[in-house]
């Protein structure tokens, strides 16, 4: 019996280090040649390290999120093969040995699936998706072709070739670090071991949180803001909400509402659906309405009303309560997440009054939706003002101010606002 060192393979010129992701193989687990025994990540690259020969492992030196030097021994096998085993990276990232045994290709197909929120991400996905301006939906819908399922670099290359809703490229616009523009270092943050709870963000916290800080360093935001009184809309909803699912077996939520109006509005003011390519603004024809929607573990999700001008309130009430559902059950088509041109955000739904969305790139502007909150308003009526109950909220809008203007923005935000309060008691369902 021979006992052979794997060592970490080099993976770049300019690499020295790489960290332990996960181990696929345990000690004495029996393994094949090529077999994949752990996955490591860089900052430039992820790869999966493969066994050099047939064997049993015999040793395991390190550990997931260990950080370990290119060339350093991290596993012995013991094999009857008499073998001497070198291991290096390809430009590919990819490793490939260099043994006795003929090495099997493997070719990525492009591949789609429903949305995995526990997908696992790697730094280099990561890096790779938001250079791309993919949305998190986007990346976890990928189908992997590595270890378990892992998505790889290659699969989210593919991905980016063969969507069926491409995204407009975008210039990539390399913030200062404020460090360095300010000459100013962040102070480190203290807390209590022990009694401070300290958590990592999960892969899909981190994507958001990447696509968020994109938007803003991207698009200047501005942010409008006008109060509906939506007494009418309201009473009309409630008047009809049993009628309708009796009808059309759908439940007559106050989103499919929004939706009717935003679509209504963007065909008033069609410059507000719209993208931004460098120099070039991009006007889109479809209305696909994106809908922000929370799912049980926190994050955020957009699925899409595709194609809502072409819709009655019938259509739009199905897709939103499909979508709905898909969501909370984690099982939306990747589909029903791609291509919306412009988001609504119901912050009502969590009781607060307004709120100052950040804008869900490529798109140029994002409206939020207050609580609708009954309050004493002054009114005009056939017998001067009087004081009533109404229904009212607020309605804010977040624009992209490199193409839309002030007058547009308000002007789009108020006529939204409008078409919610245009509700007649006589509108058949």
């Amino acid at each position: 019996m021979t006992l052979v060192e794997v060592t970490l393979p080099k993976m770049g010129e300019s690499i020295s280090e790489a960290t332990v992701l996960n181990w696929l193989k345990q000690v004495g687990d029996a393994v094949e040649a090529d077999e994949t025994l752990l996955e490591v990540a860089t900052d430039k690259v992820d790869s999966e390290v493969p066994s050099p020969c047939d064997g049993v492992i015999k040793e395991i030196r390190c550990q997931a999120k260990d950080v370990v030097a290119i060339g350093s021994v991290i596993a012995v096998i013991e094999t009857s093969e008499d073998v001497k085993a070198t291991t290096h990276i390809e430009e590919t990232g990819k490793p490939e040995q260099k043994i006795s045994k003929a090495v099997k290709s493997k070719t990525s197909e492009f591949k789609l699936g429903s949305q995995n929120p526990d997908a696992f991400l790697s730094p280099l996905v990561v890096s790779i998706s938001q250079k791309e301006g993919l949305s998190i939906e986007e990346v976890q819908s990928i189908i992997g072709t590595g270890s378990e399922g892992r998505i790889r670099k290659s699969d989210v290359i593919n991905y980016v070739k063969n969507r069926k809703y491409p995204l407009p490229s975008r210039p990539q616009i390399k913030a200062a670090p404020l460090a360095s523009t300010f000459n100013f270092n962040p102070p480190p943050i203290k807390y209590t071991e022990g009694h401070d709870v300290v958590e990592e963000m999960d892969r899909m916290r981190q994507m958001i949180a990447g696509h968020m800080v994109y938007s803003k360093q991207t698009s200047p935001h501005v942010t409008a803001y006008v109060e509906a009184d939506v007494t009418e809309m309201v009473n009309w909803r409630n008047a009809n909400k049993v009628a309708f699912q009796e009808t059309y077996g759908e439940r007559l939520t106050f989103t499919p509402l929004f939706v009717e109006a935003v679509t209504k509005a963007i065909q008033d003011f069609p410059g507000i659906n719209a993208s931004v390519d460098g120099t070039k603004v991009v006007l889109r024809k479809d209305i696909n309405i994106g809908m922000a929607t929370a799912l049980p573990s926190g994050n955020l999700i957009v699925p899409v009303v595709r194609n809502s001008a072409e819709k009655n309130l019938v259509g739009i009430a199905k897709d939103v309560n499909h979508l709905a559902n898909a969501a909370r059950e984690n099982k939306l088509k990747p589909e029903e997440i791609q291509g919306s041109t412009f988001t609504i955000s119901n912050v009502g739904t969590f009781g607060s009054i307004m709120g100052t969305p950040i804008i869900n790139q490529p798109e140029v502007a994002i409206l939020a939706l207050g609580i609708i909150k009954k309050r004493a308003e002054v009114i005009t009526t056939d017998m001067g003002d009087e004081i009533a109950i109404r229904s009212m909220m607020y309605l804010s809008l977040s624009f992209d101010h490199r193409v839309v203007d002030g007058y547009l923005g308000g002007s789009f935000l108020r006529r939204v606002g409008d078409y919610l309060e245009a509700f007649s008691a006589d509108r058949k369902i």
